[in-house]
C-alpha cells in the first residue's frame, strides 16, 4: 500500500503523484511513473498527459500494440524529441531483461522502437508511446519529496494504460488509504473556491 512517503523504499516501479504544493507548470496534476533509478538520478513518464498526435502517424506499426486511444503521451519536459515506450508484458510473461526490453517492474517496462512492432504481438498486452521523459538528478527528487511536492504510491499495472488519463490523479488519490485519499476533491485551482 502507499502512504504517501519515500522512506527507504526503492522509488523505481512506484509513482509519483503531484501534492497541491507543486505549482511546476509541467507536473502540477501529474502521476509520474518512476522507471529508473540509480546513483545518477531519476527517470520517470508522466502517465497523464495525452497530446493530440496519434501513434500511428509518428510510429506506423505500434498503433496495432496502443492501448486506447492509440495516442502520444508526453512523457516530461526532457528530450521532448524522443519517443519512449511502455509495455506491460502478457499474462505469464516473465519480468526479467531481455532483447529490447529493461523492466521497470510489476510486469511493465521500456521497449526499445527500433524493434518489429509484429514480433512483439503475444507478448504484450499493452503499451503507450511517450514524447519526452522527466528526469531528474542525483538526491533531486528525494529534496521534492522531502519537500511535500509528491506522494510517493504503489502503481498498479493497468495505470500507465488508463484510457481516461485525465482523471487519473485523483483515480490514484482516491484508492488510497487514511487521509492521504482526501487530496482527491482537492480544487484544480482552490483560489476559485
Amino acid at each position: 500500500m502507499g502512504d504517501g512517503r519515500a522512506g527507504e523504499a526503492p522509488l523505481a516501479g512506484r509513482l509519483l503523484v503531484a501534492t497541491p504544493l507543486l505549482q511546476d507548470p509541467h507536473f502540477r496534476g501529474s502521476v509520474v511513473l518512476v522507471c529508473r533509478q540509480d546513483g545518477d538520478g531519476c527517470m520517470g513518464l508522466v502517465l497523464n498527459r495525452p497530446l493530440e498526435a496519434e501513434v500511428a502517424e509518428h510510429l506506423p506499426g505500434w498503433q496495432y500494440l496502443s492501448s486506447p486511444p492509440p495516442a502520444i503521451h508526453e512523457g516530461g519536459p526532457v528530450q521532448r524529441e524522443a519517443a519512449l515506450a511502455l509495455g506491460r508484458r502478457a499474462a505469464g510473461g516473465a519480468d526479467g531483461g531481455g532483447e529490447g526490453w529493461t523492466p521497470v517492474g510489476g510486469g511493465l517496462g521500456l521497449l526499445d522502437l527500433r524493434l518489429d512492432p509484429a514480433d512483439l504481438q503475444g507478448e504484450i498486452d499493452a503499451l503507450r508511446i511517450y514524447s519526452g521523459y522527466a528526469g531528474w538528478s542525483a538526491g533531486q527528487l528525494e529534496g521534492e519529496i522531502g519537500e511535500q511536492a509528491w506522494f510517493v504510491v504503489d502503481a498498479r499495472p493497468g495505470d500507465p494504460f488508463d484510457g481516461d488519463s485525465a482523471g487519473l490523479w485523483r483515480r490514484v488519490l482516491r484508492r488510497q488509504p487514511g487521509p492521504l485519499a482526501m487530496f482527491a476533491t482537492f480544487p484544480p485551482d482552490p483560489t476559485l473556491n
